[in-house]
């Protein structure tokens, strides 16, 4: 017992619930063993007194790995163990092959630890900020059914399509910032450049200039505190929002469900969760996670807090013996079609393939969706630039108005 390590862990235990605690084994391989025969799934193992280490070895800023490289990695990675290529050999090739250094450090360790004897999502698991919980779960599930050339396939499918609609995303919102963008800054250089010009022509003409003018002058004068205090208000704002988004799950709540009621964005938002909620769910089924383990993660994955609540609310449901389409009908973001769909999987005993069916319909309307909004927003932009340069031609041009009226009075 002399050489028996201390480790802390974190693990899904068999109603899905997460738990905490320590236990005793000579290696890593050895503890995640020992909490499986226990009926439970390890998330992650920390040995005892080296926490405060691995905290400091692992910045919190720059270790963001793209999810396009993740998706390269995953389809490189599901190729090689297809063909037969042993996990080593294929770890090593990927770590060369990587482009993405937090990336590349993490196969590197993985690999490390796998040679010692660690199990691939044990090894994985330890790097929770640059592997998905998704796709660790399906390894893991890969694992025990002897699998894992499958679930590394399905990981490749899920992460390419979840590429390809993020990238729509982004071009439909695209268009919208850079018009944002470049309003502030007119605004900026006009109330800086072009206001004190017609400002020394008013007091020139002489006369008292009109409200919406004189707003303008008294904004120019004051661009030299209103500039540096609206710029540091939105940096403070937006460290504020994504502290608050990275350690409030009632924020986060709150937030998903505005975004979610928004007149233009909040259809576009709710389908793209709903096919991220089926594909995920569906693909986790599909590998033979239990379905305890399967909502607890699925809620965690689909980056949409008013889903996780409702996948909590789910499991307590179906841990007292009730069908999961059931209790989906009690929360209102899941349409009538996606209950009654996975109500027939229920029935049928083919809940991951009307799961696989469910999502495949939102991807079609999330990209239907995404043209829609773009060629919607382009419009409403133009009209938000019109008004806003209208606006300021005419508050500028206001004050010679008045004063050809008192000339010809």
């Amino acid at each position: 017992m002399a050489n028996t390590k201390t480790f802390h862990y974190e693990a899904l235990d068999a109603t899905g619930k997460k738990a905490k605690g320590t236990i005793e084994a000579p290696n890593e391989a050895a503890a995640t063993h020992l909490l499986r025969t226990r009926g439970e799934v390890p998330l992650g193992l920390t040995v005892a007194g080296q926490g405060l280490q691995k905290d400091i070895k692992i910045p919190g800023l720059g270790n963001r790995v793209k999810l396009k490289d993740l998706a390269v990695f995953a389809r490189q990675f599901a190729t090689m163990t297809s063909s037969g290529m042993s996990l080593l050999r294929s770890l090593s090739i990927l770590e060369e092959q990587s482009s993405s250094p937090p990336l590349k450090t993490a196969i590197a360790e993985v690999r490390t630890d796998v040679a010692g004897g660690s199990g691939l999502s044990a090894s994985m698991a330890k790097h929770d900020r640059v592997f998905p919980r998704l796709m660790i779960a399906m390894i893991r599930a890969g694992e025990a059914g002897g699998m894992i050339d499958k679930a590394l396939e399905q990981i490749a499918v899920s992460l390419e399509k979840d590429t390809v609609l993020r990238g729509k995303i982004k071009a439909a919102l695209t268009y919208p910032a850079i018009v944002l963008g470049f309003t502030f800054i007119m605004i900026a250089g006009v109330l800086i450049f072009i206001v004190p010009i017609f400002e020394s022509m008013f007091k020139n003409l002489g006369g008292e200039l009109p409200a919406p003018t004189q707003f303008l002058v008294t904004a120019s004068h004051n661009m030299g505190w209103i500039g540096p205090l609206t710029l540091g208000s939105m940096i403070a704002g937006s460290v504020f929002y994504k502290r608050q988004m990275r350690t409030s799950e009632e924020f986060r709540f709150r937030v998903d469900k505005i975004k979610m009621r928004l007149p233009v964005f909040g259809p576009l938002l709710r389908k793209l969760a709903m096919s991220r909620f089926s594909r995920n769910l569906g693909l986790l089924l599909n590998v033979g996670v239990p379905i305890m383990q399967a909502l607890a993660v699925v809620g965690e994955t689909t980056g949409n807090e008013v889903i996780n609540a409702a996948m909590k609310d789910v499991q307590s449901t179906v841990r007292d013996g009730q069908p999961m389409s059931s209790a989906l009908r009690h929360h209102p973001i899941f349409p009538t079609m996606v209950t009654q769909m996975i109500e027939v999987g229920e029935e049928s005993g083919q809940i991951s393939q009307m799961l696989d069916k469910v999502a495949d319909f939102y991807d079609r309307e999330v990209d239907t969706a995404a043209e829609s909004l773009t060629a919607s927003i382009e419009p409403i932009m133009v009209v938000v630039m019109g008004t806003v340069v209208g606006g300021m031609v005419i508050c500028l041009y206001l004050p010679m108005f008045t004063i050809g009226q008192s000339i010809q009075g």
